[in-house]
């Protein structure tokens, strides 16, 4: 393999705004955006080494783009089917009562979690709760990144299966199938 030298900074420079532009259309959010851009060229940056033909890095970068933007939605789902409370720094200021509840949906959680197969706990775990790359769980669960996108779906509607979201907080689901 012949060794190539990028100019990150031209790069930046050439495909920035037409990477945020996608973003921008993909998410209607202005901050959502500007994660998934910088996201997209911290990947670049890190797997420059792996474009194997320089004349197709446009179709490359968006790909990485696009990828980004989906693990971000996936990310966003996966937050709201989760209690508000495990995103959240602990507050000096939270309240005994708060503490309570935090402690019961920590219980919730964790009781949908045991229903789940090994597998899929795990995966859930890694992908959700750890928030690792499908490419990372797959390498730590040894088998296919097809597999840990297929199996962390079928966990989710699991889990969606036992646990119940109510506008004020979780209940789980007297429901087993």
């Amino acid at each position: 393999m012949e060794n190539r030298s990028f100019d990150m900074e031209k790069i930046y420079d050439m495909y920035y705004r037409d990477v945020y532009h996608f973003a921008l259309f993909y998410t209607n959010n202005r901050q959502e955006a500007e994660d998934i851009t910088q996201e997209t060229f911290i990947k670049i940056m890190k797997n420059i080494g792996s474009l194997q033909n320089p004349e197709q890095m446009k179709t490359w970068i968006f790909s990485i783009a696009k990828y980004t933007a989906i693990d971000l939605k996936r990310k966003q789902k996966f937050i709201q089917f989760l209690p508000d409370w495990i995103y959240e720094k602990e507050s000096e200021e939270a309240t005994p009562e708060k503490k309570v509840i935090q402690k019961k949906e920590w219980e919730e959680l964790q009781d949908a979690l045991v229903q789940l197969k090994p597998h899929y706990r795990s995966v859930v775990i890694l992908r959700g709760l750890k928030e690792l790359s499908i490419k990372e769980t797959a390498e730590i669960m040894g088998c296919s990144e097809r597999k840990i996108r297929v199996d962390y779906h079928r966990a989710i509607q699991q889990m969606k299966k036992h646990v119940q979201v109510h506008e004020e907080g979780w209940g789980l689901n007297g429901q087993s199938k």
